[in-house]
């Protein structure tokens, strides 16, 4: 078998793509001809600015496909569209500086999220067509996101105005996320862990908010590969090497420690289990070499999690360091894209993980919302007060290993601890990274079954954002935002309040962006009126991000710090309501129902 021209390894690489369709007014003799540059070069200026601006997940730029002529009628409009189909446009961006046909022009296929940009002059204004064209969309049901800069421009004036760009950009990749979900699978590798919700993976919502399949394997299936050998062995080999010179054991909690041969064996089987997982997610064509064609194809997913626990922990090595290896941006195979690798199958955490990813990039973190600590508790257990951004108190983000390696903040932007797009990421840094993390023998006490936790402190100083999924009956899925730093605390707190919890887990100490109000009064409140045992950490305040994303897949937000002015949602949104936005939000979503349904 050919597998470089296998349709379902094209399919992976094939990228959804912005459609930009510049729009006009069609009346000819004198007033279309008189537009046709200036329209035609604000769709090149729009294009220009995505794909010198954005990147795919990969570290591709995005792409732009532009209409062949300015759509200033039906036909033109239709053939537009053709173009689209045959080009993989998955987002729809409308241009103009003026009048123009309203609905005639409009681009109605009602999948593909869309945003207007009318040009904001006085000579032919583009903001009157921008108010029908928004009119058009919200009548039939499409929601579309409205652009419409601040100042009034010339009508020479060929620049796109920074309140422009950023929406621009915004809603672009937003809406590119959305599209690049659909069509994928998330790939449940056994069932629910321990009773935890999030582990009952819901088709409906996976198929009827994101257009993705479900994919389920048995964890059965790991233990088969490898007894058959179904792994690429010369890779294996590999990678054995390079967790030996990379890979530092930290301190055993086990009382008899775990004997070097059984530490030995236990490396071996974690390895395997880590390629293994990835060969289930995304294919590996070296397995149809071995003979083994079916399983080379992989299950096409862009997210999965583990089960692990405790059918698979309590006879076999847990799941930390395939977890924690796949969702970093490098391994024995140097630095590469993180994948996505939910601990204990939680779905509703690995979703927001891969809109993470999506949104930024960058690699993410998995973790308990463990414990908030009062400055009271801690003065009280520890002798001295929390300092800076901690004074407050603090939430103790922590999980049995599975976190991103980059979570360590050892990458560098601007001198400061930071996540970076793996194509950004230097050799140095990803030894740093290593370097920072030490691979503890699992607490047999949890995990009768052996395996290694990694073990690193996340450096205090960057922004980010935790957000969650839940799903809740009668309403659906609603997402949980909260932006804020990681902070370093002194020392001997540090120290004192790991040993309380886990010493052999990664700790990202959090603290979020207070508001004084509702959920965001204060830390406790957040910890509060956390809907889950889990969040996904994401660097960089991207809340901005995620309701734009959540409003293209009609999830409603019921919990954020956001700014209102950073907010943007379809132009839709306001006739729900312009005074309270989140219930408004909440009655948008529930009127235009999921994405796919």
């Amino acid at each position: 078998m050919n597998f470089d021209n296998h349709p379902v390894f094209q399919l992976r690489k094939k990228h959804v793509r912005v459609g930009i369709r510049p729009v006009i007014d069609g009346r000819r003799k004198g007033v279309r001809e008189s537009l046709e540059a200036q329209t035609m070069q604000m769709a090149k200026k729009t294009a220009d600015l995505i794909q010198n601006t954005l990147r795919y997940s990969d570290g591709m730029p995005v792409e732009c496909v532009i209409a062949d002529i300015c759509i200033g009628g039906a036909a033109e409009a239709a053939a537009c569209m053709e173009k689209f189909k045959e080009n993989n446009v998955g987002v729809s961006i409308t241009v103009t500086p003026c009048w123009c046909y309203g609905t005639e022009v409009m681009d109605i296929t009602p999948i593909i999220p869309k945003a207007v940009w009318g040009f904001n002059g006085t000579e032919r204004p583009g903001a009157v067509y921008l108010a029908a064209a928004l009119a058009g969309y919200n009548q039939l049901g499409v929601p579309a996101f409205g652009i419409y800069g601040k100042d009034v421009q010339e009508s020479d004036d060929s620049s796109i105005p920074d309140d422009v760009k950023e929406k621009l950009l915004l809603f672009t990749k937003a809406a590119i996320a959305a599209m690049e979900m659909q069509g994928k699978s998330y790939l449940s590798v056994g069932a629910v862990s321990m009773g935890i919700a999030g582990s009952v993976v819901d088709t409906h919502f996976i198929y009827d908010y994101l257009g993705m399949k479900s994919e389920f394997v048995d964890m059965t299936e790991i233990i088969r590969r490898i007894n058959e050998k179904i792994y690429d062995s010369e890779e294996f080999n590999k990678a054995i090497k390079w967790v030996a010179a990379n890979c530092r054991e930290g301190e055993d909690p086990n009382d008899p420690p775990v004997s070097g041969e059984q530490r030995k064996s236990e490396w071996e089987t974690v390895v395997k289990m880590t390629m293994i997982f990835r060969d289930l997610m995304v294919g590996n064509p070296k397995l149809a070499e071995l003979g083994f064609e079916e399983e080379a194809l992989g299950h096409n997913a862009i997210a999965a999690g583990f089960q692990g626990q405790r059918q698979w922990t309590d006879f076999m090595p847990n799941g930390d360091f395939l977890e924690a290896i796949l969702n970093s941006s490098f391994d024995w195979n140097g630095i590469r894209e993180p994948y996505i690798v939910a601990t204990e199958n939680d779905s509703l955490n690995g979703i927001c993980m891969l809109f993470g990813l999506l949104l930024t990039n960058t690699a993410q973190i998995f973790s308990d919302v463990r414990t908030y600590w009062s400055p009271e508790a801690v003065q009280r257990v520890g002798g001295k007060k929390l300092t800076g951004l901690a004074e407050g108190g603090i939430i103790h983000l922590i999980n049995s290993g599975s976190s991103a390696l980059d979570g360590t903040g050892k990458q560098r932007l601007d001198g400061k601890p930071a996540i970076k797009p793996f194509w950004e990421i230097t050799e140095k840094e990803a030894k740093d990274c290593l370097e920072a993390t030490s691979w503890c023998p699992a607490i047999r006490e949890y995990f009768r079954g052996g395996g290694f936790s990694s073990h690193f402190l996340t450096e205090g100083g960057m922004p980010v954002t935790m957000s969650r999924i839940n799903i809740i009956h009668g309403l659906g899925p609603a997402l949980q935002i909260a932006e804020g730093y990681t902070v370093e605390l002194d020392p001997e707190i540090d120290a004192l309040l790991q040993k309380r919890t886990n010493p052999t887990w990664p700790t990202t100490w959090f603290v979020p962006k207070i508001t004084g109000k509702g959920a965001f009064k204060d830390v406790y409140s957040v910890m509060l009126n956390w809907g889950a045992n889990h969040a996904a950490v994401s660097y960089g305040h991207i809340g901005d991000k995620l309701i734009t994303l959540a409003s293209i897949l009609r999830i409603p937000v019921y919990m954020h710090n956001i700014e209102r002015d950073r907010i943007f949602r379809p132009a839709a949104w306001n006739a729900f309501g312009t005074s309270d936005a989140e219930s408004a939000d909440f009655a948008a979503c529930k009127s235009f129902g999921p994405l796919y349904r």
